[in-house]
Parts: structure tokens; C-alpha cells; sequence
């Protein structure tokens, strides 16, 4: 089984900028294309540049989150702050969060690693806990190496 950890969280917010996933939630090429685009978009037109400069860390957020059953995908960090613009306030409950870590040669990489393995690995075969929805997220902690390290964050229940 993939390593990873069981941690408590206090609860914290992630503001972010979003675009809903048009793709079937098994179309995982697809998603990730409009992932990627999605990110392009952001960092070109300075919404993420807007981001960064209230953050209260470094961390970068890459947040999957149904609303209205949709599929919502979202930038975002750490803030206090809020931005005029079409930003949404992400909510993450106080709990049990699954975290897998990895690294990988670009966010996105590091992103599509770590989501496989908790939903494709850890998941499915954890006897202990259950994932009942809620807001994930990928968090880009920074780089070493060379590599872009950081975690899947997932809010889980004890069974």
C-alpha cells in the first residue's frame, strides 16, 4: 500500500479562483487537459500573481470540490484577505485528513501522482477510514531538488 498518514486538522479556508470540470468524472484524460488549461489561464491573465500576494504561506492549492453537482476545480491559498473578483471562499472541516506525499518534475505531475494514489491505492483499500465527500486538494509546498514537492489533502471519517 502507498504510504501515507492520518492527521488531525483544525479547520481552515482556501480562497480561490475556479472553473467547473466539463469532462466525465471518468474521463481522466480529459480532465487533466482542462486542468492544465485552466492553470495556463490563470497564471497568464495574474489571477494567481493576486493569489500569492495575500497568501498567509507559500502554499498553492489545487482544490476538487462538487457544488450544485458540479465538478469544480480550484486555485487557491491560505488568506484572511478577499479579492473583488469572481474568487469563492473554500471551507475544510475540522477532522481526520488523509495526507499522501509525494514530489514531482512540475505541479501538475505532483498533482495527477498524488491523486492516484489516494483514490486509485490508499482508498480503496484502507479498512479504517472513509472519504464522504467535501473538499480535496493537491497543496504545492515548494521545490528541492529540482522537484516540486507537497500532499493530498482529503478529509476522511474513521470507520
Amino acid at each position: 500500500m502507498a504510504d501515507y498518514t492520518l492527521e488531525e486538522k483544525d479547520s481552515f479556508t482556501v480562497l480561490g479562483f475556479g472553473t467547473e470540470l466539463k469532462s466525465d468524472y471518468t474521463d481522466f484524460a480529459g480532465i487533466n487537459k482542462e486542468k492544465l488549461d485552466f492553470w495556463r489561464a490563470i497564471k497568464q491573465d495574474g489571477r494567481l500573481d493576486t493569489l500569492k500576494a495575500i497568501a498567509t504561506n507559500d502554499y498553492i492549492f489545487a482544490v476538487n470540490e462538487a457544488v450544485n453537482n458540479k465538478m469544480m476545480y480550484y486555485a487557491g491559498v491560505m488568506t484572511e484577505a478577499l479579492v473583488p473578483e469572481e474568487s469563492r471562499v473554500i471551507q475544510f472541516p475540522k477532522g481526520a485528513y488523509l495526507v499522501v506525499k509525494g514530489e514531482g518534475e512540475t505541479a501538475d505531475e505532483l498533482s495527477n501522482k498524488l491523486t492516484g494514489i489516494a483514490f486509485g491505492q490508499v482508498l480503496p483499500e484502507a479498512k479504517n477510514i472513509a472519504y464522504v465527500g467535501g473538499p480535496n486538494a493537491t497543496v504545492e509546498m515548494g521545490q528541492r531538488n529540482g522537484l516540486v514537492f507537497g500532499e493530498m489533502w482529503i478529509p476522511v471519517v474513521r470507520k
